[in-house]
C-alpha cells in the first residue's frame, strides 16, 4: 500500500448499535486501512474520527463511505491528511475542573492553561448536578510545555473565580 493516502473521516449522528461495525466493515471491504481512531457518545449522539489509509482520492473515498453513512443517518466529513502514525506526545499532567456550569468556563480554563504552556492532548467534559444547579466537570490530559509550576499558577487564577481545579502529574513508564 505504498501509494495510499491518509484521510481523516469524521462521522456524526444519533447513537445506535452497529455504527462502528457497519462503518469499519465498509471501509475494510473497499480496501481501507484504519490508523488511529476516536469514538465517543455525547448527549445521545455518536461521533467517530478515523484515520483511513486509502489508495484512491478524496472523491473515491466519499463514494465508498457515503452510502453506509446515509443508511445510518450519519453526517460525513473527509479531509486529506498526513498520516504520522506513532507520532505521539505523551501526557505528563491530568487536570480536573469542577464548577457551576456557566457559559465560557471551557474557554476561560483552557485559555489560562494555554498561556501557561499546556498542550491539550485529551479533554472530556460532562454536566452533573441538577437542571436547577448544574455542575460542569472537565478532565484534561496534556503536556506541560512550560512545566507544572506554570500550570499550577494558571489554575490559581480560575480558582479565584469559583472553579475547583486540581492538577496531578502523570507518570509515564517506558520500557
Amino acid at each position: 500500500m505504498t501509494d495510499d493516502k491518509w484521510y481523516m473521516l469524521t462521522l456524526v449522528g444519533k447513537d445506535r448499535p452497529g455504527i462502528v461495525a457497519h462503518v469499519t466493515s465498509a471501509l475494510f471491504e473497499e480496501g481501507g486501512n484504519l490508523g488511529e481512531a476516536s469514538m465517543i457518545r455525547l448527549g445521545g449522539n455518536f461521533s467517530m474520527m478515523l484515520m483511513v489509509q486509502f489508495t484512491g482520492n478524496l472523491h473515491a473515498l466519499h463514494e465508498r463511505i457515503d452510502g453506509v453513512a446515509e443508511s445510518l443517518s450519519l453526517h460525513v466529513h473527509l479531509d486529506h491528511i498526513e498520516g504520522h502514525l506513532h507520532d505521539h506526545r505523551q501526557p505528563d499532567v491530568r487536570i480536573s475542573v469542577y464548577g457551576a456550569d456557566r457559559a465560557g468556563i471551557v474557554a476561560r480554563v483552557t485559555g489560562v492553561l494555554a498561556e501557561a504552556g499546556l498542550h491539550i492532548l485529551d479533554l472530556e467534559s460532562d454536566v452533573a448536578g441538577t437542571q436547577a444547579e448544574p455542575v460542569y466537570i472537565m478532565t484534561i490530559e496534556g503536556h506541560a510545555g512550560e512545566g507544572i509550576p506554570a500550570l499550577e499558577s494558571a489554575l490559581e487564577i480560575v480558582k479565584q473565580e469559583g472553579v475547583d481545579a486540581s492538577l496531578e502529574p502523570v507518570d509515564i513508564m517506558l520500557g
